[in-house]
């Protein structure tokens, strides 16, 4: 053997050998679902997907709002701390693809008994200082590169999940804020009712008093006013168990100092928000791309499964000096190495390999219908909030007219019952039209901007991926 003889081939071997692979070629299932929404859509909105969160939310109040919520949010923050560990398991699977060096420095000594060492004992010392090629696999089949490719798409897909998390957490805290401010519009407005209604009850008493009203006239009125005091506490419940929700969405100490007393009147969110085509959904919302990189992880899985049918061949090296002293392992003559490769060949599993393989095989199958299922869900989502968008939207339009023409009414009959030309009845059940009418309003605008939420969230909500890990 040559003085100058080295691992430098073997490590030259080893990246060259490593090739071919025995994983199916990935090809995207079709999409279960149809080439055009059935609503029509604004030519002028702007599709949901290429919307930054910051840009749909116009209320500068919800906006900082939900930038601390994503901040802050517990639930949000293991979705994280996932990404990372998912990111770190997949540096793992890719280092052992590249062969690993280790610098070691061993000693021995030993006494050797006299019956074992020709009737004299003896004492053996062994020095050691080198470079360590541990088992290095070389990949021949791909079955390491495989292994490699299954944990970088399933760390994209725990990033992809991370995003739909971040996209859920906008949406929730959205909604906790119309939910929230729609309570108070809706307390406002029953204070403001009972208010009038004790009016008119004290109206009531009065007339009573001078025999113009009826005790019937009087127990109505008061009815009412009891009515409302009971509206006012049930809303007034709905109104802190909305606050509380937004607290703990938010999850800071001082949450509760960050919210509006009184939310602003004035426009949240923007009104002119597209679907785009419905393919659309496959490139951009989260969920689908989690599950697309779970589905190339289990294709990758069946890479590996076949190539355990074939031999491996494992390399371990060491390189450097050896000597029976110490002060010897620098000296001329004592360099040392070794070089043992291992040949592995599967003969008798008992049906382990098989099983391995079946076992891929059936993930991936499952991986496939998981795809196609969240495609359809997820056309569905657009769907209904499509149809809640505009069908709100007109319904509100129609609510607003239909209040102001009960607001109306209702100032007549108080003028007309006032003036003793109609009775109290007629008074009472404009009072009673003119509140669930204004009611219904709020009601109706605050589940309108639920539904652009909706929306938004179902189209992928505008968040921009990061980068793929380098391969």
């Amino acid at each position: 053997m040559p003085k100058n003889t080295s691992l430098a081939p073997i490590f030259l071997l080893a990246f060259a050998l490593g090739g071919c692979s025995l994983t199916p070629s990935y090809q995207r299932p079709e999409a279960p679902i149809t080439e055009h929404w059935r609503a029509d859509t604004n030519p002028q909105a702007v599709a949901g997907h290429a919307l930054d969160w910051q840009a749909f939310i116009v209320d500068p109040q919800l906006r900082r709002l939900v930038g601390i919520a994503l901040a802050n949010n517990r639930s949000l923050r293991q979705s994280l701390l996932d990404i990372e560990q998912a990111r770190a398991q997949y540096r793992i699977q890719r280092a052992d693809r590249v062969p690993n060096l280790a610098g070691t420095a061993t000693g021995t000594r030993q006494r050797v008994p006299a019956d074992l060492s020709n009737g004299i004992s003896t004492q053996v010392s062994s020095y050691q200082v080198g470079l360590t090629l541990p088992e290095y696999e070389l990949d021949l089949f791909g079955r390491v590169k495989s292994l490699s490719e299954a944990a970088v798409e399933q760390y994209l897909a725990t990033e992809a999940a991370a995003r739909a998390a971040q996209v859920a957490m906008v949406a929730e805290v959205n909604q906790a804020y119309l939910t929230y401010a729609g309570a108070q519009q809706r307390l406002e407005l029953v204070q403001r009712t009972l208010a009038s209604r004790e009016q008119s009850l004290s109206l009531t008493s009065q007339r009573r008093t001078a025999g113009t009203a009826t005790a019937l006239d009087y127990q109505e009125a008061l009815g009412l006013v009891e009515q409302s005091r009971a509206e006012l506490e049930v809303t007034l419940r709905e109104q802190k168990q909305a606050f509380n929700a937004l607290v703990l969405l938010l999850g800071t100490p001082d949450a509760a100092s960050t919210i509006p007393a009184e939310p602003r009147e004035q426009l949240r969110l923007l009104q002119g928000v597209a679907p785009g085509a419905p393919s659309e959904l496959l490139e951009h919302r989260p969920d689908i791309l989690a599950a697309e990189h779970r589905l190339k992880a289990r294709n990758a899985d069946i890479g590996a499964a076949r190539a355990a049918f074939f031999p491996r061949i494992s390399l371990t090296g060491t390189y450097g000096t050896s000597s029976e002293e110490l002060s010897g392992l620098f000296q001329g003559g004592s360099r040392s190495w070794s070089f043992v490769p291992t040949l592995s060949l599967p003969i008798f599993d008992a049906g382990r390999n098989r099983a391995n393989l079946d076992l891929a095989e059936v993930r991936r199958d499952s991986a496939v219908a998981e795809y196609e299922g969240s495609i359809q869900t997820a056309f569905r989502e657009v769907a209904d909030a499509l149809a809640a968008r505009d069908t709100l939207q007109r319904e509100e339009s129609a609510r607003r007219a239909l209040a102001a023409t009960s607001t109306q009414a209702l100032k007549l009959a108080r003028a007309r019952y006032e003036g003793g030309v109609d009775d109290h009845l007629r008074y009472l059940d404009a009072q009673r039209s003119s509140f669930v009418n204004e009611l219904a309003v709020i009601e109706t605008a605050t589940q309108r901007q639920i539904a652009l939420v909706s929306l938004f969230r179902s189209l992928g909500g505008g968040w921009a991926g990061s980068a793929e890990p380098a391969r």
